[in-house]
C-alpha cells in the first residue's frame, strides 16, 4: 500500500495491517498459506500454457471441473496433495515443483 494512502486511512481511524495480522496467523501458518497459493497459481498458469480446459485437467486427475476451479482459486478446502498430483498430471517435473514452491 502506498504510504500516503496508509497515512490517510490511519488519520481517519482505520487500522492498517496484513492478512496475517488480521487473521492472527503464526509464521508457519502464513508460510503454509503462501505455499498453497503458489501451487494454485502455478497450476492455473501451467494449465493455461498447455491449453487445457479445467474439465480436461479434472478428467486427468479424476476430479470435477468445479474442484479444479477451487484448486486454482486457492480454496482452503483443497489439499496440498491434490494440488501436487494435479501439477504432476500436467507434466510438471519434481524440479519444476521445487522452483514453484521456492518462489
Amino acid at each position: 500500500m502506498r504510504e500516503d494512502k496508509r497515512k490517510n486511512l490511519e488519520s481517519k481511524g482505520w487500522q492498517v495491517g496484513s492478512a496475517t495480522d488480521f487473521l492472527g496467523l503464526s509464521p508457519d501458518e502464513e508460510m503454509f498459506v503462501e505455499l498453497k497459493l503458489r501451487l494454485a497459481g502455478g497450476l492455473k498458469r501451467r494449465r493455461v500454457h498447455r491449453r487445457l480446459t479445467q474439465l480436461q485437467l479434472a478428467r486427468a486427475v479424476r476430479s470435477s471441473q468445479s474442484r479444479v476451479a477451487k484448486m486454482e482459486a486457492g480454496d482452503p478446502t483443497v489439499s496440498v496433495d491434490l494440488l501436487i498430483r494435479s501439477l504432476l498430471a500436467i507434466g510438471v517435473t519434481p524440479q519444476d515443483l521445487g522452483r514453484l514452491v521456492s518462489g
